[in-house]
């Protein structure tokens, strides 16, 4: 495959799951809300399962623009941008462990709703998880006008 389409692919393909990422973090913050019911409680489950899994895509595709990417690795592992991107990713990585519990807990409960003061604690961690994912965006669109090289 011509390096220039592989490139190209990687990006359009990584730029799609950052955004489907965005929009599953969205979707909890809807479900996550007074009064959650447990009959949605499967529904949230899968969301942040394929949240999960849409994190553990973009981390390889994002590999595989480091190391197949036309500016190589070079580019990527001397930008101190590069690197506040991924400590930003990993933050929102460990933050996300959290709320990941929570709902598996949830699950195995049996009770009809889930406690409001738990929802609100639960909130908290999903807007912690949106601000670094916003700082993610304001990083990679730093590295894609030069900053940091």
């Amino acid at each position: 495959m011509d390096a220039a389409l592989l490139d190209l692919l990687l990006a359009i393909v990584h730029h799609f799951l950052a955004f489907l990422l965005a929009a599953l973090l969205a979707a909890e913050f809807v479900l996550v809300r007074k009064g959650l019911a447990a009959r949605s409680l499967p529904l949230l489950g899968r969301i942040d399962g394929a949240y999960g899994m849409a994190a553990g895509l973009l981390i390889i595709v994002g590999i595989g623009r480091v190391i197949f990417g036309l500016k190589g690795w070079e580019f990527y592992v001397y930008n101190p941008v590069f690197w506040l991107k991924m400590a930003a990713l990993a933050a929102v990585g460990m933050l996300s462990a959290a709320p990941t519990r929570r709902i598996l807990s949830w699950r195995r409960a049996v009770a009809d709703t889930v406690p409001d003061a738990e929802i609100a604690a639960l909130r908290v961690w999903l807007k912690a998880e949106a601000g670094f994912f916003a700082l993610i965006l304001i990083f990679a669109a730093a590295m894609a006008r030069g900053f940091g090289y």
